[in-house]
């Protein structure tokens, strides 16, 4: 049985979302667990720390002592894809729990940039000079300097990448050459993000799980430096499901905010809120 505490409240766990996102040095595993935490209303501060302490215990197990990037790499890819199973297979995309953090660590299953968050934050902890790659399609990891650079596939298990296989990777994914800027590393709110993004994704070909598409939105609005479109999908989302107040609301706002640009389209938008104030009559 895993920690029992108080669970978050929905105002103090976006608060501290979006404290932690306006961080000089945001944790991503943090963040990554309160993303889980939304999913999970019965999450609290014990799971987190419990969490977190499991990343802290797997750091623990890697080898002592300094070693170049492919050693990092391939000990780490010991650790975690041998010897702790976590990998990822097809049927991992289909499902909600390969995008949360707590239950990757419970399944040793999930998306290759959830597994990359675990290979990041574990190898982080043993102080590994490790960080994520967002390629096109495919999130892996990379550790050392640039010109050193050591990729590895926690999907994968952790296989190491040469070159070529990077290269075979995004063109298999985005159909695109490699590029020396697709190798640099990503930032953690970059990481978040592309998690955020994915789970609305997954929600969008899931009309019952409107409830998902939400809480995903409303954390990705939450972040600094977030595009304004996601205002109109935040009102469009909250007309669809009934609170038509609050959405034309949202509706009306964007408006304002594109129609110096694009008074076109803040009209259609306008048109769009005013009917959804006519569903209150």
């Amino acid at each position: 049985m895993g920690p029992v505490g108080k669970p978050y409240e929905k105002d103090e766990r976006r608060g501290r979302f979006g404290a932690e996102a306006r961080a000089d040095r945001p944790d991503l595993a943090l963040l990554c667990l309160l993303i889980g935490a939304e999913a999970d209303p019965a999450m609290g501060e014990a799971q987190v720390d419990a969490a977190q302490a499991e990343l802290d215990r797997l750091a623990g197990l890697l080898p002592f002592g300094p070693r170049d990037a492919v050693d990092w790499a391939r000990a780490v890819g010991d650790l975690l894809g041998a010897r702790c199973g976590f990998h990822g297979v097809a049927a991992d995309y289909g499902r909600l729990e390969s995008s949360l953090l707590p239950e990757v660590l419970r399944r040793g299953r999930g998306l290759p940039i959830l597994l990359s968050v675990v290979w990041t934050e574990v190898a982080r902890r043993a102080g590994a000079p490790v960080y994520g790659v967002a390629l096109p399609g495919h999130f892996v990891v990379g550790f050392g300097a640039p010109e050193q650079q050591v990729l590895a596939d926690p999907f994968a298990g952790g296989a190491l990448l040469s070159r070529a296989d990077a290269g075979a990777l995004v063109a298999g994914t985005a159909g695109e050459p490699l590029r020396p800027e697709m190798l640099r590393p990503a930032d953690p709110l970059d990481v978040v993000a592309r998690v955020l993004g994915n789970i609305r994704a997954w929600a969008a070909g899931r009309p019952e799980r409107g409830d998902v598409a939400l809480w995903a939105l409303e954390l990705s609005m939450l972040l600094p430096a977030r595009p304004a479109r996601l205002r109109y999908e935040h009102g469009r989302l909250l007309v669809e499901r009934g609170d038509f107040l609050r959405g034309a609301a949202e509706l009306e706002e964007y408006a304002d905010v594109v129609a110096v640009v694009e008074p076109a389209t803040a009209r259609a938008i306008r048109h769009r809120a005013r009917a959804a104030r006519a569903m209150l009559n």
